[in-house]
């Protein structure tokens, strides 16, 4: 039993750390100024705007078989409830100022669905990548959507009241989403010329590693003299690090899911317990919002990572010996 603990524990913890060495890094150049804040501000236009619509357009239209998949709407529509039953159940931790705190409730709803779990997946299961990495996409389909629309609202929203506009939930990655899912029920994918979809393909592939070097840069411009309150990060990081994945592993222990496909439970239990999503402080740099405020939680919650997601897949391989 300790060894099956301490072999998932030792595995996470190893794909975690080769992850968060890149976003060290970018700390660490902001930090010294050789890296200048307007280049992350620039870095983070380019990445709204190019990298993550080429990376969704091209992983949809390349990877995504509806005929050949049975059941494949379950993870888009898995992707797209969670967020909203995180977001319910942060909402009630903020009881009765919730309105004074909508732009923290992102942080413990959204998860790193891609940037994070999709490296881990590479490192943590090489073997069947290619299968996991298509579990990855599919839920990401129906993550972003939720992400880019009610998650960009909520996590730009300011004490200005400002009112929300159709014309605000149609971002870039979004809308490569929506073209993308187009193409293929429409089977007009397979038409996409190699000359648009190899360098569109290129342009994606700098996503995930560009994503998470913003995420450090942005990490390592916080001022420790202004760090979250202690209540938020203790309501944040009880739903994101023990209420996700409680409910997640609950849910597998009924049903049939890690006898039939234990990938597939293992691949829903690293999104239950993964770090909040990277994107956001992308949206904060992009549109706007309390970029102190969601850099300090952020750097605290990534932090927790660390422990917290080694344990939680541990935990989780020791729940399945068991039953």
């Amino acid at each position: 039993m300790n060894s099956i603990f301490l072999e998932a524990f030792s595995g996470m913890f190893g794909a975690i750390i080769k992850i968060f060495l890149v976003a060290i890094i970018a700390g660490f150049l902001v930090k010294r100024n050789i890296i200048k804040q307007e280049y992350i501000k620039g870095l983070s236009e380019v990445t709204v705007k190019v990298f993550l619509p080429a990376l969704v357009f091209d992983k949809v239209t390349t990877t995504f078989d509806p005929l050949n998949t049975s059941g494949w709407w379950v993870l888009p529509l898995l992707g797209m409830l969670t967020p909203l039953i995180f977001i319910g159940i942060t909402s009630i931790f903020y009881l009765p100022k919730i309105k004074d705190n909508l732009n923290k409730i992102p942080l413990a709803a959204f998860q790193n669905a891609g940037y994070l779990v999709l490296p881990i997946g590479q490192i943590l299961y090489s073997s069947t990548f290619d299968k996991f990495a298509l579990y990855v996409f599919l839920y990401v389909l129906g993550f972003n959507l939720i992400l880019w629309s009610v998650g960009k609202y909520l996590i730009t929203k300011t004490k200005d009241d400002k009112k929300i506009k159709f014309l605000d939930l149609l971002t870039p990655p979004l809308l490569a989403n929506l073209l993308a899912l187009f193409l293929v029920f429409t089977k007009l994918n397979s038409y996409v010329p190699k000359i648009i979809a190899q360098p569109v393909s290129m342009l994606g592939s700098a996503a995930v590693p560009v994503g998470i070097f913003i995420l450090g840069a942005t990490l390592g411009a916080i001022s420790f003299k202004q760090m979250p309150k202690f209540s938020d990060l203790l309501k944040i990081s009880f739903v994101k690090y023990f209420i996700s994945p409680a409910i997640v592993i609950l849910f597998l222990i009924n049903s049939h899911i890690p006898q039939n496909n234990p990938l597939l439970a293992d691949f829903l239990v690293i999104e239950a317990s993964a770090a909040p999503a990277a994107n956001l402080i992308v949206m904060v740099r992009k549109y706007g919002g309390n970029a102190q405020q969601t850099g300090s939680i952020m750097f605290v919650m990534y932090m927790f990572a660390i422990l917290m997601m080694p344990l939680t897949i541990a935990l989780w391989k020791i729940i399945l010996v068991s039953f």
